[in-house]
């Protein structure tokens, strides 16, 4: 079984500072989640980022200050959200693929999302898909519903991408595939041999599907992106403490936690280089 990547999703683009009051938000506040983080166990950091004012934003800017301080401070994978919030446009969602990041997530398809359409056409995959393929940044396949992996392969057959894949389930919001164990395994065994996958399970859904995640040999995703509660009614105090929990879990499991060095050889990333 291979060592356990777990992935932070710390910021989001729908959690405020009035539901969680340690959401960090300025790119030092991220670099220093990240940091701790990847002290916790993490080797990816999920990266939305937010205006001063807590506002999502897709700037390309914005995205470069917070990447350079996360750089400062560890060597944790930077993947950035092109899904950035369902109102963006697909310009807006694609400015950070311009600072050719390590990684970046690529969501395959149009799903419901609450009260709102999370739209994601053929023809936006495969604009999405080209421009991580000029920048030569490596994707992981959001996966919202069971349908979304043959839109994945798909762009496989058109070469827009080429393997090692790594999907990620997210299971739980409202409107897609709900979290079950009936439904992840479905996912594990619908996607190619040789692939990898995590699980993002949503609110309450977050610590049983990482959980699973662990024995079933998959990766796991958690943080304030997906699940601001540490326990029912309890704010967790931060992204790191949701970290060490799967990191304890997988280490009464007998599952090695991945470096971020160790990550990036099974995902297909080159190495960083070390100053």
């Amino acid at each position: 079984m291979q060592k356990l990547i777990i992935t932070a999703a710390m910021v989001g683009a729908e959690t405020t500072r009035a539901n969680q009051p340690n959401l960090p938000i300025t790119p030092e506040e991220i670099a220093d989640a990240a940091l701790a983080c990847r002290r916790a166990g993490a080797s990816i950091c999920h990266l939305h980022v937010r205006t001063d004012d807590g506002e999502p934003t897709q700037d390309k800017d914005r995205f470069r200050e917070t990447i350079a301080a996360i750089r400062k401070k560890t060597d944790i994978i930077v993947q950035v959200s092109t899904g950035g919030a369902v109102w963006m446009t697909p310009e807006e969602r694609l400015q950070p693929i311009e600072l050719a990041p390590e990684m970046a997530t690529l969501t395959c398809g149009t799903v419901n999302f609450g009260q709102e359409v999370f739209s994601n056409g053929p023809a936006l995959l495969q604009q999405f898909a080209a421009a991580f393929k000029d920048k030569g940044v490596r994707p992981e396949f959001e996966i919202f519903d069971a349908g979304m992996i043959a839109n994945a392969l798909h762009l496989a057959k058109l070469h827009l991408v080429e393997p090692p894949f790594h999907f990620d389930f997210v299971l739980g919001v409202p409107g897609a595939l709900p979290a079950s164990p009936k439904n992840l395994l479905y996912l594990t065994e619908s996607i190619p041999a040789g692939a990898t996958w995590s699980v993002a399970g949503i609110g309450r859904h977050q610590l049983p599907m990482a959980a699973l995640a662990i024995t079933l040999g998959g990766h796991v995703r958690v943080g304030f992106e997906d699940n601001i509660y540490y326990r029912k009614g309890e704010l967790a105090v931060s992204n790191a403490q949701l970290v060490e929990r799967v990191a304890r879990i997988a280490a009464e499991l007998d599952r090695p936690l991945a470096t971020p060095d160790e990550a990036r050889e099974m995902l297909g990333i080159p190495r960083i280089p070390r100053s």
